[in-house]
């Protein structure tokens, strides 16, 4: 009787884990990446172009502010930061300042929302600028995201964002011309 009894008791612990995980999708991604409302993480990015023989290598920090504010501080190899404030892209190297309204660049705002969509959890903007094709589990998951407008696929193949639970841990672009970037993220727990 007690083979039974932990025989069907093991049968239920495999039936609900295994319900546990169907569940799980990009509703639930999307509802738990939306939770946060602010991030600081440090960065390393290595940026794969064709025109040269080994990877450009940088990092840096970065810091988010729900929903709609990003920015990227590059410390090394030189500083820079961009800075994307609601419609408005700012870009600082040195003395020079340099300021675009995402409107005015398609492309670019494509871009732009792709990031900022996934931060946020807005799967509605996602899914009216790319087809999403989730992978894997609440534990270690991937997002891949392909542009809907033949415009933008031009320029951008494909975003793949692999995350942790509500955690993006990278985010891989591979544009068109095959040039592409890496940037591995690790959060900073803030006081």
């Amino acid at each position: 009787m007690q083979k039974i009894v932990r025989l069907w008791s093991a049968a239920v612990l495999c039936l609900a884990a295994a319900s546990a995980h169907a569940s799980w999708g990009l509703e639930q991604l999307m509802q738990a990446l939306a939770r946060n409302t602010s991030a600081r993480a440090t960065f390393t990015e290595q940026k794969f172009i064709a025109l040269l023989d080994k990877p450009v290598l940088s990092s840096g920090e970065l810091f988010y502010t729900a929903p709609d504010r990003l920015e990227k501080r590059t410390l090394k190899p030189k500083p820079e930061t961009l800075v994307l404030d609601h419609d408005t892209v700012t870009v600082e190297r040195g003395k020079r300042q340099y300021t675009l309204r995402v409107k005015d660049y398609p492309e670019l705002g494509a871009f732009v929302e792709s990031i900022r969509g996934t931060l946020a959890g807005d799967r509605a903007t996602l899914e009216r600028l790319f087809q999403l094709n989730l992978d894997g589990t609440e534990a270690r998951w991937t997002l891949v995201l392909r542009p809907l407008d033949p415009k933008m696929l031009a320029v951008l193949q494909r975003i793949t964002m692999q995350g942790e639970r509500a955690e993006l841990r990278s985010i891989e672009i591979e544009q068109a011309d095959k040039d592409r970037s890496v940037m591995q993220i690790e959060s900073v727990s803030t006081p």
